[in-house]
């Protein structure tokens, strides 16, 4: 698989630094992470004008894109978004942008969409949901941390099906502990869990240790309550 070519263009030359860091050793280590698509920085950028320079030489995938940017006309991501119309990637499909930013406001939320974002995640997002954000933006999906994605839905319309969340605190969970997590929220007892996944007491009760210790919550009861508040029963 071809990488997914990224620029990063953010104010802040840490923030740069950092994000170019954890992507590199998530998604070129030898971890679960590596599985899917590289992802490679190719360029960066910290203004308006210097972004869209970068994007036009560079011709990235994916665009990482903080919403409040010096220079331009002042209006931050929106001019970025503004002024790379039209501009289509190295691979030949359309540069694709995903805003990454301190704010989740509805009104940056809704103008980066209005502008041609394919979606919109705040930096409270950890590097392997970020990670798992660039890659399905690569493939076309519109990605919004779960807050977001109502403002979106209530400003377009949209059918929820059209919307990919990036869930932070499902996406800590393995596979596995996700179908324990179900289980369990739903009243299983942990036998019955046992017998239904075909595993022991023993590993049940290692799967909901994690799970409880991931979600920082102290109890089922708190579990039902969560995974009925994300509709997953």
């Amino acid at each position: 698989m071809t990488p997914i070519r990224v620029v990063l263009v953010d104010d802040h030359r840490m923030f740069r630094t950092g994000v170019k860091a954890e992507l590199a050793e998530l998604a070129g280590g030898s971890g679960p992470n590596a599985e899917g698509r590289q992802v490679l920085v190719v360029g960066e950028s910290p203004d308006v004008d210097a972004a869209i320079a970068t994007i036009a030489t560079e011709k990235p995938d994916v665009v990482l894109l903080d919403v409040h940017l010096p220079g331009g006309r002042g209006n931050g991501g929106v001019d970025v978004l503004h002024g790379c119309a039209g501009l289509v990637s190295e691979s030949g499909a359309p540069i694709r942008f995903l805003a990454l930013s301190v704010s989740d406001a509805a009104e940056d939320v809704i103008a980066v969409i209005r502008a041609g974002a394919r979606g919109y995640v705040t930096k409270t997002i950890g590097g392997t949901d970020l990670l798992t954000a660039i890659r399905r933006v690569a493939d076309g999906d519109a990605v919004f941390s779960p807050r977001l994605a109502g403002f979106v839905l209530d400003a377009f319309g949209a059918a929820a099906g059209e919307i990919a969340e990036v869930d932070e605190e499902l996406d800590r969970l393995s596979a596995r502990e996700r179908e324990v997590m179900r289980l369990i929220a739903r009243g299983y007892q942990y036998k019955e869990v046992a017998k239904e996944l075909f595993i022991s007491i023993k590993t049940v009760e290692t799967h909901v240790s994690s799970v409880l210790r991931k979600l920082q919550l102290s109890s089922r009861h708190e579990l039902t309550a969560w995974a009925m508040g994300r509709r997953l029963l």
